[in-house]
């Protein structure tokens, strides 16, 4: 079991504990994301992707999943997103039980490393369907409602006028993450989970949409699960660290916490990468 892990692993009963038909709780004043026991495997006879997984995420937190490619990082972002099923354990959003929540129904936003724009779209028309508007339209908000939400969001993101007409192959890395949030912001979510989303920008504009990801965390006091395997961005990014390994949880903690007290050797291995 992974440091810090105790006191969730102690409220949450597994689920070959619990008794049939009894359904999972949270822990009490639960509001972040919560991961209990949870395994997923995709071949059969190979080892599980992410297995045994606890992890408890507070309200307002921003928290990094680092490791090596292969740890399983991205695949605990799609459980939590609804993307995959967990085939044992309980995962929780906002101190809700989830697991057979479908995707999109969970105020859980995902931003990918591909971005996932549609290509085809301008970056923001109220009047018509475009990649900022587009979660607003299927709401079937009002013109008006559309128009002071986006700009209000696009303002956020430092996204100016000038791009509303382009698409998303008339943009630059810098300027398409800009586009990405945005569209993730705009329904007010409380809960984000980013998926390496930083990895294509060139060094400098890396270091400054960084930046910008942690103050629009701050700004919004949203709840949110960062993936990455570059421990430095982990390090300047988030309140707490988790280190995953082979589809398993080794240490949650600080950086301070991480570098004084390591829980094995392979966290320190990491940090001095």
């Amino acid at each position: 079991m992974a440091l810090g892990d105790e006191h969730l692993s102690e409220q949450l009963p597994r689920n070959d504990l619990r008794r049939a038909g009894e359904r999972p709780r949270a822990p009490e004043g639960a509001g972040g994301i919560h991961l209990s026991h949870v395994t997923k495997q995709f071949l059969s006879g190979q080892p599980p992707a992410v297995n045994d997984f606890t992890l408890s995420i507070e309200e307002g937190a921003f928290m990094v999943l680092v490791g090596e490619s292969g740890a399983g990082k991205s695949t605990v972002l799609r459980l939590v997103a609804g993307l995959e099923s967990p085939d044992a354990g309980d995962i929780f959003v906002g101190g809700q039980w989830v697991n057979e929540v479908p995707v999109g129904k969970r105020g859980v936003q995902v931003i990918f490393q591909s971005l996932a724009l549609w290509p085809h779209l301008k970056v923001l028309d109220e009047e018509h369907l475009s990649n900022i508007s587009f979660p607003l339209k299927m709401r079937r908000w009002s013109l008006q409602r559309i128009r002071e939400r986006t700009l209000d969001v696009t303002r956020r993101v430092g996204l100016q006028e000038t791009l509303f007409d382009r698409k998303p192959g008339e943009l630059s890395g810098g300027e398409g993450q800009r586009v990405a949030l945005a569209r993730a912001m705009v329904t007010d979510s409380n809960v984000y989970v980013m998926d390496e989303p930083l990895n294509s920008l060139d060094p400098i504009a890396r270091t400054k949409m960084r930046s910008e990801v942690r103050r629009l965390h701050d700004e919004l006091g949203a709840t949110t699960l960062f993936v990455t395997h570059d421990i430095r961005e982990a390090l300047a990014l988030a309140d707490q660290i988790a280190v995953m390994r082979n589809g398993s949880l080794v240490q949650v903690g600080t950086a301070d916490t991480l570098r004084n007290y390591p829980a094995d050797p392979y966290v320190t291995e990491l940090l001095n990468a």
